[in-house]
């Protein structure tokens, strides 16, 4: 018997909500201090970020496999993306060493999961919702 549960809906996707959770951090951290000012290097990370879950999403929702894998690569590029601008931030003092941490680790921990996930979708037998 297959005790999997059958995910329906992108938010009910872990992978997903961690996504969020990253960046509403990043949003947290850029909104205050000379990051907010830095109107440039603000816009690129939480465009980054934001590219993260909506990617997820829009992959989800293409209905297959394949291409949701495509979009799985593009949200680990983004993770890649608003890591090293942060890494950037926190060179220029625009965050501290404790709030660069939070958000890499939030970030990298999304990034281990959607490649996990997208290693599964590439294993499974099941190709997705337009093929069944």
């Amino acid at each position: 018997m297959n005790m999997a549960k059958t995910i329906e809906r992108f938010e009910d996707l872990d992978v997903w909500k961690l996504a969020i959770e990253s960046a509403n951090t990043i949003y947290d951290v850029t909104s205050v201090g000379k990051f907010s000012q830095d109107y440039i290097l603000r816009d690129q990370i939480t465009r980054a970020a934001v590219s993260i879950f909506s990617n997820i999403a829009e992959g989800f929702e293409r209905d297959g496999n394949k291409e949701f894998c495509n979009f799985l690569s593009i949200a680990k590029g983004s993770c890649g993306e608003a890591r090293a601008q942060a890494m950037f931030a926190r060179n220029r003092g625009y965050i501290s060493d404790a709030e660069y941490s939070l958000i890499a680790e939030k970030l990298a921990q999304t990034n281990k999961q959607t490649s996990g996930f997208r290693n599964y979708l590439r294993k499974t037998d099941l190709k997705g919702r337009k093929f069944s």
